[in-house]
């Protein structure tokens, strides 16, 4: 039986975007806790860096940068991913298990020379003749929820557990998060997350205004503005445009940007990477998106509110405003 099957030297890949290593998560610690006496390395893109050390679910990392691959010389992308499929080779891995399966990953488990392979079977995607697990997982069934379908690829272990997303800040990052929210202890507090990686993807930037005007307007309530990397230029804009009493962090690290996360009663945001982080800090999450977006990519929490319409930018102020006064009236408070 497969399940019986014991490995050494385990390497795993997962080149999803932020979110997708996050809905991950519960995958990835199965396989460390199947795998306890083995040794695991994760091969991964460089945007979910410190949140996959954070989980602890390998003994080491190795974060590769997709985007300069995908966007960069193409001689130097070959010669970056040649050197990366020896030293993938020299590390003499006995097991590849590809949770997001590209076509190029399935690749690189075959070439390294890796005897055993095992793939997430994806259609238009992976490259299933390279995988030889003796069980093969079922093929990927999209009107699943991403966090099932990653624990789908590693049912041949015989691991069958629901997804729960499980993670906490260290406490040097929880000591930062602290100095920036402990003035506002005793209040209501907001996080409002900017950013989407995509205009199409976004809630205009006037009404994210609006509705923190609104929220602040109650002076039990403090307004905690985000933005991302992507989102640093917009900075001049947002102090202009959003009420003076929120506080605008700018320069915050992932995992800094979760410790906040955990101290906040309500996240509101678009359907983007930080929100999934936001998932794990047991914050209730408002997520605003267009009506088209998939459930199967929401994030994986139990407290999450969506707001949607045909059209992001036709989402009303008040809707969302009805929403969060929702969440900060009815549940129930958590220690912080």
């Amino acid at each position: 039986m497969a399940q019986d099957l014991e490995f050494k030297n385990i390497l795993v890949i997962h080149f999803g975007q932020l979110g997708d290593v996050i809905l991950g998560l519960p995958a990835l610690r199965a396989i460390r806790e199947r795998f306890a006496q083995s040794r695991i390395t994760l091969l991964h893109g460089k945007p979910p860096a410190a949140i996959v050390k954070l989980a602890n679910v390998a003994d080491e990392y190795i974060p590769v940068d997709r985007v300069a691959l995908r966007d960069g010389n193409k001689l130097k992308s070959i010669a970056s991913m040649m050197r990366l499929t020896m030293d993938i080779r020299r590390r003499r891995f006995d097991l590849v298990i590809d949770l997001h399966s590209l076509s190029e990953t399935n690749i690189l488990g075959f070439t390294a020379g890796i005897k055993s392979r095992l793939y997430a079977h994806r259609k238009g995607r992976s490259i299933q003749r390279l995988s030889n697990f003796p069980v093969q997982p079922p093929r990927e069934d999209r009107t699943k929820h991403a966090a099932l379908r990653y624990m789908d690829v590693i049912r041949p272990f015989g691991i069958d557990i629901a997804p729960v997303l499980s993670l906490e800040p260290t406490t040097d990052d929880i000591a930062v998060a602290r100095s920036i929210v402990d003035e506002h202890r005793g209040k209501k507090l907001v996080g409002v997350f900017l950013g989407a990686g995509h205009p199409s993807r976004c809630w205009p930037l006037e009404k994210f205004a609006e509705l923190t005007r609104k929220l602040v307007a109650d002076e039990d309530v403090r307004c905690f503005v985000f933005l991302g990397p992507e989102e640093a230029a917009l900075r001049p804009k947002v102090e202009t445009m959003f009420p003076s009493s929120a506080i605008i962090l700018d320069k915050l690290g992932l995992l800094h940007l979760f410790a906040v996360y955990a101290f906040l009663d309500v996240v509101i945001g678009n359907d983007t990477g930080p929100m999934h982080l936001a998932a794990a800090s047991d914050a209730h999450l408002v997520l605003i998106s267009h009506e088209l977006a998939p459930d199967e990519f929401l994030p994986l929490t139990e407290r999450l509110t969506v707001i949607r319409s045909g059209r992001i930018d036709e989402i009303a102020v008040d809707d969302v405003l009805d929403a969060v006064r929702d969440c900060l009236e009815n549940d129930i408070s958590r220690a912080k």
